[in-house]
């Protein structure tokens, strides 16, 4: 469980828009998510559900038919397609202010730059269910800058059977493709010229295993057809100081490090 990326991962990252971190909970790390995130849908968390984003799962695998996104529970279910908001809650709070995180948001944002947490989320594809996600980019135009870096962790094996993330590698040196949507979301020309130009990869991840993805690069991921849940963490960094035309805040995660000199 490597707590610092050398220059070649960096490199390698750079170039594809994506990098492997490896295992980065131990069992019981993973077993406590597990069970914590299973608590939250099942209405037995010790948390303020008013604060939480939840939505369930789509019934026919559709996106357009996913189930509304507001504030609230839902009912108890283990069938949620997404819970946002996790940094309400201490245990997933703390995963996310882990040494490595820091170092990765430092890289990218720099070392004297605030970081919040633009989405911290669990992403569901319940078992023989799931909502079929189409290609995207990460993007959202409200902001005033992009937030550029996801961190997604399985807490489930991720497989090509049950929904797990597909990439096309470089797409993120692409620019933006459609700007013009809201979300990042791809035309159907837009989605079949892109897996022309690049060929796709599947992110098959071990539970506990983690991968840091650029919010540009394109990806998708399918519905599951096994009896396994694809449960995941998946948390936007985003530079403090992005301002949103909503008049949203969002939590701070890293404080930048003091400027000595101007100090």
């Amino acid at each position: 469980m490597s707590t610092m990326l050398s220059h070649e991962q960096w490199q390698r990252y750079e170039r594809d828009g994506y990098l492997f971190l490896g295992q980065v909970l131990s069992d019981d790390e993973l077993e406590t998510l597990q069970r914590r995130i299973d608590d939250i849908m099942l209405g037995k968390a010790d948390i303020d559900y008013a604060h939480l984003m939840m939505q369930l799962d789509s019934p026919d695998g559709q996106y357009k038919n996913a189930g509304v996104q507001s504030k609230g529970f839902k009912g108890a279910t283990l069938a949620y397609r997404k819970i946002q908001d996790l940094e309400h809650d201490p245990l997933f709070m703390e995963y996310m202010q882990r040494p490595l995180f820091r170092e990765i948001c430092q890289r990218v944002y720099g070392d004297q730059v605030p970081v919040s947490a633009f989405r911290a989320m669990f992403m569901n594809k319940p078992a023989h269910q799931g909502t079929l996600l189409p290609w995207h980019q990460d993007r959202w135009s409200y902001l005033d800058r992009d937030p550029m870096i996801t961190i997604w962790t399985a807490l489930d094996p991720a497989t090509i059977a049950n929904g797990c993330v597909e990439i096309i590698p470089g797409s993120h040196t692409w620019g933006l493709l459609n700007p013009e949507n809201t979300s990042g979301h791809l035309t159907e020309e837009q989605a079949e010229e892109a897996t022309v130009s690049g060929k796709g990869i599947y992110l098959e991840l071990k539970a506990g295993e983690a991968v840091l993805l650029h919010n540009w690069l394109l990806h998708r991921s399918d519905t599951n057809a096994t009896d396994i849940a694809r449960r995941a963490f998946s948390v936007c960094y985003m530079d403090a100081r992005t301002q949103a035309s909503t008049g949203e805040r969002y939590t701070l995660i890293f404080e930048g490090k003091k400027d000595l000199q101007g100090a």
